[in-house]
């Protein structure tokens, strides 16, 4: 029976020679797509393989050399080292790696988003407009934080998108946007936010063996009124009720730039005894999810998953392990569409869910110009897995 793989888009030319052009701060994740469109293209048949339009097709790697050095100023300039003429290009950068550092002056310079982001720009002047297409693959996006105006403030994702645009960028494919409404300053031009729901499920799955998925037995909470749909979506999709927290702030002050959390209140239905997944886009400090696991303790919750996207740990790991010997959370699942500190892999309670897979069928279905229609929704993927799940075929 053929595979996934092997059945998509054997019809249609690819729109142009594939080249994907990792940014330093993801190099792994560049390594492990290529090896997969590596493997896809060797294997899969197609009868146009040796025509024009397919040459160069399938390659022992598909990753472009590209580089970005720096003078003792701290300066830069974006190199890429062989021809992009006619090419279609993926870049791939992570914003919040911050594990790499640069001399600026003589002193260490750890790279902050702004850094990142520069340099993803310097590499986009380099193609020079010689490519064929550009796609920027940002799975945190850029400023995404700082999605909208409520005084007289910056908007600084709307611009990082424009700006991007303006030097020749495609499409923007991000993961879990803070706000999916950022996309109205690029109206016209390719805009996708994709959600990781089958991966978090899948993990899950794989590393629990003893889940009850029904509505008896487990829920899903949003601990907030902003990641409502989220929510929304996977109970639905897994079957379960979901409740919701809102945070109500003190909104007559202004800590590290935003209002304090006086309290979470929690709506929905009685969760006493229940399995509980809490799905976010993202732990920051994680001082947030933590006090919604210790609210959903009190009010007898059995064992906490925290589902989110992009674990930024700002805070440390120190109060996790905490929670975790006291037992107001089970088990924290994240992506590794971001920079993952090498000790948050080798805890008890962390979940790693792989997202190269996932990318590099993106890129090889956009590549062909097809639709990812199906990739952007995984209802029947979730099913099956979870039927499998349930037979004990996993």
């Amino acid at each position: 029976m053929p595979t996934r793989e092997e059945k998509r888009n054997l019809n249609s030319i690819p729109v142009g020679s594939l080249g994907v052009i990792p940014m330093q701060g993801c190099t792994d994740m560049g390594a492990a797509v290529d090896k997969y469109l590596v493997k896809w293209r060797t294997e899969r048949e197609n009868e146009h393989k040796e025509s024009l339009a397919f040459a160069g097709y399938q390659r022992d790697s598909y990753i472009l050399k590209a580089k970005v050095p720096r003078f003792g100023t701290g300066e830069a300039k974006g190199i890429i080292m062989q021809s992009v003429r006619g090419y279609d290009l993926y870049i791939l950068v992570d914003v919040t790696n911050y594990s790499l550092s640069y001399s600026l002056c003589g002193h260490e310079n750890r790279m902050s988003p702004d850094d990142h982001y520069q340099d993803l720009k310097r590499i986009i002047a380099a193609v020079g407009g010689k490519a064929r297409r550009i796609t920027v693959i940002m799975p945190f996006l850029y400023e995404s934080r700082q999605h909208k105006r409520t005084a007289r403030e910056s908007l600084d994702c709307a611009l990082a998108l424009q700006e991007m645009v303006k030097m020749g960028v495609d499409n923007i494919i991000t993961f879990d946007a803070h706000d999916p409404r950022v996309q109205n300053a690029i109206p016209l031009n390719g805009f996708e936010t994709v959600q990781p729901t089958y991966q978090f499920i899948k993990g899950l799955l794989n590393h629990v063996p003893d889940l009850t998925i029904d509505a008896g037995h487990m829920m899903v909470v949003s601990p907030d009124e902003g990641g409502m749909s989220r929510a929304i979506y996977m109970a639905n999709v897994m079957g379960l009720d979901m409740g919701m927290f809102y945070k109500r702030r003190d909104y007559t002050r202004v800590v590290d730039g935003r209002n304090p959390i006086v309290a979470h209140e929690f709506l929905g239905s009685n969760i006493a005894g229940k399995d509980v997944i809490v799905v976010d886009d993202m732990i920051s400090s994680g001082d947030s999810v933590l006090e919604v696991a210790a609210d959903l303790k009190k009010r007898k919750a059995n064992r906490i998953f925290v589902a989110s996207t992009f674990g930024l740990f700002t805070g440390g790991l120190e109060k996790f392990d905490e929670a975790y010997e006291e037992g107001k959370i089970y088990r924290i699942l994240t992506t590794n569409l971001i920079y993952q500190m090498p000790e948050l892999l080798e805890k008890p309670w962390y979940i790693s869910c792989d997202m190269s897979k996932y990318i590099a069928y993106i890129i090889d279905t956009l590549n062909h110009d097809s639709s990812i229609s199906d990739l952007l929704n995984p209802n029947d993927r979730i099913h099956n897995i979870i039927d499998k799940y349930k037979k004990g075929l996993l």
